[in-house]
């Protein structure tokens, strides 16, 4: 038995060395890896990809100018024209992410909702953007969530959104798109009949 495990050590130790051996020789042998090609100079625009995860740089968590209100903004693209009135529905892409680390707890694209429907901070900056700009907010705990925090939002949070206003329309254009798809879709062969509204 101590005659056979002497002889399997020997083995294992030949292959051992010759291991040894081979591995640098099969290195050797093969071509260098190609350096990779530099990478290109990062553009100076400050405006961050959709959708972006998880963690926002501490540079992209600040804002150059204050509302009355407190609210903080950051104009990253500008635009001219019309802006939203808080009755008024916005189409956005936006990123949301906490101003105390870059944390991003949400992002969306072609997120459509009532301009007034929203966090105070959200639905003021909201309605000093033109068509197609991009902005930063820096919305602080009392213009957000507050005391009482929402999902992966702590309590007391301050928090950052860089929002991209793609397009808005008024509660009446809105109503109207919304009549227009009813029509055509009652016009589509096989489609249920509206419901009579009932007599008195």
């Amino acid at each position: 038995m101590i005659t056979t495990l002497r002889g399997s050590c020997r083995i294992a130790l030949s292959l051992s060395l010759v291991a040894l051996v081979v591995t640098p020789a099969l290195a050797a042998a093969q071509p260098a890896p190609v350096p990779a090609p530099a990478a290109a100079a990062a553009p100076a625009a400050e405006i961050l990809p959709v959708p972006l995860n998880p963690v926002v740089p501490a540079a992209q968590r600040v804002c150059s100018a204050r509302t009355a209100s407190g609210l903080g903004t950051r104009v990253l693209k500008e635009a001219a024209g019309a802006k939203p009135g808080a009755s008024d529905y916005v189409l956005v892409n936006y990123i949301g992410y906490l101003a105390a680390d870059g944390t991003v707890f949400d992002q969306n694209t072609s997120q459509a909702f009532p301009a007034s429907g929203v966090i105070k901070g959200f639905s003021e900056g909201l309605q000093l953007m033109s068509k197609g700009s991009v902005w930063r907010f820096c919305i602080p705990a009392g213009l957000g969530y507050g005391e009482k925090g929402a999902g992966p939002i702590p309590a007391n949070s301050d928090l950052v959104f860089q929002v991209e206003l793609v397009d808005f329309k008024t509660e009446s254009e809105v109503e109207a798109m919304r009549a227009q798809v009813q029509r055509q879709a009652a016009q589509q062969p096989g489609a249920a009949p509206a419901a009579q509204k009932p007599k008195n």
